[in-house]
């Protein structure tokens, strides 16, 4: 038997005027005379952000939603280096506890994917630089809520650059110059078109990261001979060192032409076919759906769920593999 709890990205296309990605871009902010006024708005929109995510916590939980991933656009502009010494973590600091003691009370798990140009084995001194900025940023946010730091960061290998086989190894080579505290929040995800599961398992065992691995994306990009079924207890095996549940992604392919894009729901079929081969393998797995509706989403798969005779219901959000 193994429970899968299930959770949703960010946003709900339930709960209307809730937007916790909320912005001003640096043009905007450049465009205010006074700086001191122009800080005063960027923190108003941050604590908005906050508080819609507030809001949206307290409709997961009345739907029995544990899981959920953070947007990462909580604190607009907090890492540009035009506003350098700003204390925005100062301004958001109650609304960040708040969002934390709610969630450590009901039991909730929260993490993050920070976004595509944080890139670890870049061969460009600034992009890294700048990677384990945003990456601070990130741990920043995960300590103003008082949650435990281990792992709480998704991240993709990187960028191939040419040559697959060097890029994996300068992430190695990197990985040694991202700080301790850092490399403990992160976890490594298989992507839809440069590294494969098995190169993610490659650096996953190797340097000790968890693999998130993500269903659709195998279903994208394998090599050829690889099938996820056989590389199943490697993933497991990177998560042995974790106080959390082992974590996937599933989403659906939107149609054949456009495979590698999110469909609005999730395909049951492909993903109850998962979880009968993975069935009994692991006590909890932990899936984030990656959906463009979001909560409905969660919503649809669990309606079939509940007509589906090998599950068992729980609660809203989640249910045992018979």
């Amino acid at each position: 038997m193994t429970i899968v709890r299930l959770g949703y990205v960010a946003m709900s296309v339930h709960v209307k005027n809730c937007s916790p990605s909320q912005t001003m871009t640096f043009s905007q902010f450049s465009k205010i005379d006074s700086r001191e006024v122009a800080i005063a708005k960027l923190e108003r929109i941050a604590r908005s952000n906050m508080e819609n995510c507030l809001r949206l916590l307290k409709h997961n939980l009345a739907h029995d939603i544990q899981f959920f991933r953070l947007s990462s656009r909580l604190v607009p502009l907090a890492t540009h280096e035009e506003v350098a010494g700003w204390d925005y973590l100062k301004a958001v600091s109650e609304s960040l506890k708040e969002l934390g003691d709610f969630a450590k009370n009901h039991h909730m798990r929260l993490d993050f994917h920070p976004d595509h140009f944080n890139v670890i084995n870049t061969p460009n001194e600034k992009v890294f630089k700048d990677t384990i900025k945003g990456l601070r940023y990130h741990q920043k946010l995960v300590h103003g809520m008082g949650l435990e730091n281990t792992h709480r960061l998704v991240l993709h290998v990187g960028g191939l650059y040419k040559d697959k086989s060097t890029a994996l190894e300068r992430f190695i080579s990197n990985w040694s110059l991202v700080p301790k505290d850092i490399q403990s929040m992160i976890m490594l995800e298989n992507d839809d078109k440069s590294f494969t599961l098995g190169d993610t398992l490659y650096l996953g065992e190797k340097l000790g990261i968890p693999v998130v691995f993500d269903l659709h994306h195998q279903m994208a990009n394998h090599a050829e001979d690889e099938k996820w079924e056989d590389e199943w207890q490697r993933v497991i095996d990177t998560w042995s060192h974790s106080p959390l549940p082992i974590k996937m992604h599933i989403s659906s392919p939107k149609n054949e032409k456009d495979f590698r894009a999110h469909a609005d729901l999730i395909d049951p079929e492909i993903f109850f076919r998962f979880l009968e081969t993975i069935k009994g393998s692991v006590p909890q797995l932990d899936c984030m759906i990656e959906a463009k509706k979001k909560d409905q989403a969660l919503f649809s798969l669990m309606e079939d769920v509940r007509k589906t005779a090998k599950f068992e219901v729980i609660d809203g959000a989640s249910f045992k593999v018979l």
